[in-house]
């Protein structure tokens, strides 16, 4: 069983990676491109999780130093992701973004109000957490109801997993709320099934950037039916078009760039670094404890996703 959040394709360097050493006569030609097509991967990559976890800082930032409201935030972010991502899909195929389908956006709207909402009372590190495995718990599950098999360290890395997620739960002083933890995981259920849902959908840029564009209605929606409680501020509308169009936007531009030169394991265990990098942010940046629940529960978290998704006798073959 092979589980990402992207779907991945081989990347290719004059129509197929062996082309960098397809000549044996010329090796100085083979390793350099390969070793400047590395470096490129490895940068892309990096970036590209910074972004990741840069969404989960700017919208804690927000939503505890401004006045701005989640709803508020979600419109805001949704509408400067669009506008990003229709730009960049614009200007690389030179043509009308037309990609992307209604229920796709519908699960894109409920993630990132889920997410909002939630970051109301979370830390950086615990909100990513929760978002991070229950997006990799999803597509796992889903795998599994689907007739996929797991190995025994595969399931001993997804009990691993789910228990550290409910471990996080569970009552006491360093607890995060709990109604604000259950929007935060159904934000990444909806992140799981968006996911699940562009699998194989073709350009993923182009769709996300379709997907972006459908999701301002349910947005402006929610802002509509909570226009009493609406309030903002220029900074907390700056932290949201950052989120929008930086972080989101063109982080997601930048992943798709780097996820063609990355194995599909790899690209999955790379994101086990996004919570990670969330926690330390919170801590250097908003001045947020990391506790030992956390600690406990991120070990057991992502030490189970990387046994499912790194474990050599995965089997992508249904029964």
């Amino acid at each position: 069983m092979d589980y990402h959040v992207y779907s991945t394709a081989p990347i290719r360097l004059d129509g197929n990676m062996e082309s960098a050493c397809a000549n044996p006569r010329e090796p100085g030609r083979a390793h350099a491109p390969r070793a400047i097509l590395r470096t490129r991967i490895l940068i892309l990559t990096s970036l590209a999780m910074f972004a990741f976890a840069g969404n989960s800082l700017l919208c804690r930032m927000a939503l505890k130093h401004t006045t701005i409201d989640p709803a508020t935030f979600t419109s805001v972010r949704l509408l400067a992701g669009a506008i990003a991502l229709w730009l960049i899909a614009r200007v690389r195929a030179g043509s009308r973004v037309r990609s992307g389908n209604w229920s796709s956006a519908l699960a894109l709207f409920c993630y990132a109000a889920g997410f909002s909402f939630a970051y109301v009372d979370l830390s950086a590190g615990t909100g990513a957490l929760l978002l991070f495995g229950s997006v990799q718990a999803t597509m796992i599950l889903f795998g599994l109801w689907k007739g996929e098999r797991m190995t025994g360290w595969q399931g001993i890395g997804l009990a691993a997993a789910l228990g550290g997620l409910v471990a996080l739960l569970l009552p006491g002083l360093s607890a995060p709320p709990l109604r604000s933890a259950l929007l935060m995981m159904v934000a990444g259920m909806a992140w799981g099934a968006y996911s699940l849902r562009g699998k194989g959908a073709g350009d993923p840029l182009a769709t996300t950037a379709g997907n972006f564009l459908r999701s301002v209605p349910f947005a402006v929606i929610l802002s509509l039916l909570l226009a009493t409680m609406a309030r903002a501020d220029a900074q907390g509308i700056a932290y949201a078009v950052l989120s929008g169009a930086l972080t989101s936007g063109v982080g997601y531009a930048i992943w798709y760039a780097a996820v063609r030169g990355l194995k599909a394991s790899n690209a999955a265990t790379v994101q086990l670094s996004v919570p990670v990098i969330s926690a330390i942010g919170g801590v250097l940046m908003l001045g947020e404890p990391i506790t030992l629940r956390l600690m406990g529960a991120s070990i057991a978290v992502l030490g189970g996703i990387a046994l499912v998704v790194l474990n050599p006798g995965s089997d992508d073959r249904t029964p």
